[in-house]
């Protein structure tokens, strides 16, 4: 298999069924327990199904499950720190058997089928600690998962319809497809960035940073599940190619879509968000201020600070820290407090409050902190609110 680094715990998963198998399944999806699942669970059913959350084959069994809480690593041994769980309510795990298979629906039609291996009563308040280090239900992963259901199902899954995408079409390229061009374009070192947000200035800068470093950036935005006042993928995808179009080398990046959803998991999403680019084939990952983070539940650095405790081999991928940017008036550049001596009075940066409240009004914020052509996709969005929904 074409690579540059090997997937985490050594094989990249295919839980894909083709031919002979996918009929005798979907033949029998009539006659099993169905389960409809949501949008966060459909997602996590694509990211197994193509390897993005390998070495994962299919839900996580308490085994597993009790490994990520206690140890932050699968049963197997492999590091790990976000649950990849399936819940139900109680209606639902009364009617299911153990080694019995269950089709999973989404859309009104079945998507997977789940080899049911296990079924199990977590402690949620233990779970919601020890990955989002709160209980507190004004976080989004808390709130969330407290709003499953009380038994989760365990074991793997095969999927014989992959969800009927329509966005993103040129941009939904899977870990293999990742890794095969990165090979024909020869990339040895391929940093991935993560991106929920369109790009400003200091995202753009260390990019480009690590580029210098790197012999391509994969360009990574999560399109699955997020928090309703999130920027849509839509108004993302849009900026991005905007951005890409006028600035970036175009043989040094390559820009493709995460199927995955956000948990909100600040550092402990970090380590995953690591381990799945390096499922898609990156050496190295950037980490910056406040990754993965919400409101004001984790320190600006924590996310950088987690990598201390792991063996990096363990781990596998490199990731690259970054403090945070500015745009200095005296250096005349970008830069942060590792590289800037000057005080803040020279430094050009504005909060995420701020910016919005610009766009709103139809201000382009200075060009030091987003490209014009990026303030105006974003401005337009807000003039189209149908356009900036979807």
């Amino acid at each position: 298999m074409p690579s540059t680094i090997a997937p985490h715990g050594g094989t990249l998963v295919n839980r894909i069924v083709e031919g002979p198998t996918r009929e005798q399944l979907a033949s029998r999806v009539a006659s099993l327990p169905h389960i409809t699942l949501d949008p966060v669970a459909i997602s996590d059913v694509e990211m197994i199904a193509i390897g993005g959350f390998s070495p994962l084959e299919g839900f996580m069994t308490k085994r597993d499950y009790d490994g990520v809480l206690s140890e932050r690593r699968l049963a197997g041994g492999a590091i790990w720190t976000i649950p990849v769980t399936l819940a139900v309510d109680e209606s639902t795990a009364a009617r299911l058997a153990l080694k019995t298979d269950v089709a999973l629906v989404w859309q009104g039609a079945p998507a997977a089928v789940l080899h049911l291996e296990d079924l199990y009563r977590p402690d949620k308040e233990r779970e919601a600690q020890q990955v989002f280090r709160t209980t507190d239900a004004a976080h989004p992963g808390v709130s969330r998962l407290k709003a499953t259901g009380p038994v989760y199902l365990g074991g793997k899954v095969s999927v014989i319809a992959r969800p009927a995408h329509t966005k993103f079409l040129p941009y939904r390229l899977d870990p293999a497809r990742t890794r095969q061009l990165f090979e024909e374009r020869g990339w040895k070192r391929v940093v991935g960035f993560q991106t929920r947000n369109p790009i400003h200035r200091a995202h753009e800068h260390i990019q480009k940073t690590a580029l210098e470093m790197c012999d391509g950036l994969l360009l990574h935005p999560l399109v699955g599940e997020t928090k309703g006042d999130d920027v849509p993928a839509g108004v993302r995808m849009t900026s991005y190619e905007a951005l890409l179009a006028s600035y970036f080398p175009k043989d040094r990046v390559l820009l493709a879509v995460n199927p995955a959803s956000m948990r909100y998991a600040g550092p402990n999403e970090a380590v995953f968000h690591a381990l799945i680019r390096k499922n898609y084939g990156c050496t190295h990952f950037i980490v910056g201020r406040d990754h993965a983070g919400v409101g004001k539940f984790y320190g600006t650095y924590d996310a950088q600070r987690i990598f201390d405790e792991f063996d990096p081999a363990a781990i596998g991928i490199t990731p690259l820290f970054f403090e945070n940017s500015f745009y200095c008036t005296v250096c005349a550049s970008m830069a942060s407090t590792k590289t800037c001596p000057h005080a803040e009075s020279d430094r050009v940066s504005l909060s995420g409050t701020k910016v919005r409240e610009l766009l709103s009004a139809g201000t382009p914020p200075p060009k030091e902190v987003s490209r014009p052509e990026v303030a105006r996709v974003l401005i337009e969005a807000m003039r189209q609110p149908s356009a900036a929904a979807s």
